[in-house]
């Protein structure tokens, strides 16, 4: 059967479109195309589009990509974020020992091509200590062969792949050699000044990972990295789940950005989104408390809340339009990561479709 779903704004032909509606039949897309006036939709909503891309999942479904980095691991964290509004999943796998690098590198690979799979991001272990927040500090280590070896085999397998690392950590040398082979590099858990930043902004960082978290509040007289960040031209993700980063501070990077479409939503989510209210890590009980995520020491750990989520308060909250929120989620992402935003095309299933009302509630077609 036929429906017939209206929208304030469609994502079509790559800008956000009013006047059209969208055909869907059997759990896919028919098409998008014009409503006529004497149509009577099946459904009004507020905005149809491509759904979200998050470049930082850590994990769902009660599994982390640390506690279990394989292609049914992936597969879990994937299906439980498609089922929530976010079509293309960054799995992230933080600081840790090298083999386990590697094994997470070996089932990204094997589950390359599975839907949803977007990449992976790496994050760690080649960060500043004192920056480390819920990371072990046991596994920060300087840059070494395996890091290499696995980005480069992540690489020549065509896979996305984003490394946050320090700038003060990692040898601009090396990351120019990194950048080379097509890795997107972030600027994250990093206490570098504003000068060394810059540096590994002209060889090759083209990112910061979670703006404001895991790095040293800018002054007046140091404006670090964080100054450093929101003065550049390189993307910059941001949580935006009211307690990793304050509203008001969420807008002002976002105003602040020399370049329009720079700044980008990510979740970091954990386990605990689709899945228990707690789970380990570094044998340690993270559990959510009062809506965030926190270790024993009450320090956060991760964030529990998904994309959706994170565009809802963007605009709720941050004051944000719905269109620059649903870009920040859905196709700034994909700019970072130089891959191409997407369309709704024929034949797509629904699940890669997103829908919001007014009221900004996901809708299920």
């Amino acid at each position: 059967m036929t429906r017939l779903v209206a929208a304030d704004l469609i994502w079509f032909q790559g800008a956000l479109r009013s006047g059209l509606s969208l055909e869907t039949a059997g759990g896919t897309v028919i098409r998008v195309r014009p409503l006529a006036a004497s149509e009577t939709p099946d459904l009004h909503v507020r905005l149809i589009g491509p759904a979200l891309t998050d470049l930082q999942v850590n994990g769902s479904g009660g599994v982390m990509f640390n506690s279990e980095p394989t292609e049914r691991g992936i597969a879990h964290i994937v299906e439980t974020q498609r089922r929530r509004g976010t079509a293309w999943v960054m799995p992230t796998l933080i600081t840790c020992e090298g083999e386990r690098m590697r094994r997470a590198a070996d089932a990204v690979i094997e589950a390359w091509g599975m839907a949803g799979l977007f990449g992976v991001h790496i994050e760690g272990p080649h960060i500043a200590a004192a920056r480390k927040g819920t990371h072990s500090a046991a596994f920060v280590r300087p840059i070494d062969d395996v890091t290499l070896d696995v980005l480069e085999r992540l690489r020549r397998r065509g896979v996305p792949v984003m490394l946050t690392l320090a700038p003060e950590v990692v040898p601009n040398g090396v990351v120019r050699r990194i950048a080379e082979l097509g890795v997107v590099i972030s600027a994250g858990h990093s206490a570098a000044s504003a000068e060394a930043t810059r540096a590994g902004l002209d060889a090759g960082i083209g990112c910061f990972t979670h703006l404001y978290n895991a790095m040293p509040p800018m002054t007046s007289r140091d404006p670090g990295i964080l100054g450093a960040a929101i003065n550049s031209e390189a993307f910059a993700g941001v949580i935006v789940d009211g307690h990793h980063v304050a509203w008001e501070m969420v807008g002002l990077a976002c105003r602040a950005r020399p370049l329009p479409r720079r700044m980008f939503m990510v979740s970091d989510a954990m386990a605990t989104i689709g899945g228990p209210d707690h789970f380990d890590l570094y044998s340690e009980r993270i559990e959510v408390r009062d809506g965030a995520l926190v270790n024993a020491a009450g320090s956060l750990a991760g964030a529990h809340i998904d994309l959706v989520g994170c565009l809802r308060n963007a605009v709720r909250y941050v004051g944000l339009s719905i269109e620059e929120a649903y870009e920040m989620a859905a196709l700034v992402p994909r700019d970072a990561m130089r891959v191409d935003r997407p369309e709704i095309l024929a034949g797509q299933p629904l699940s890669e479709v997103l829908t919001l009302t007014s009221e900004l509630a996901r809708m299920a077609l």
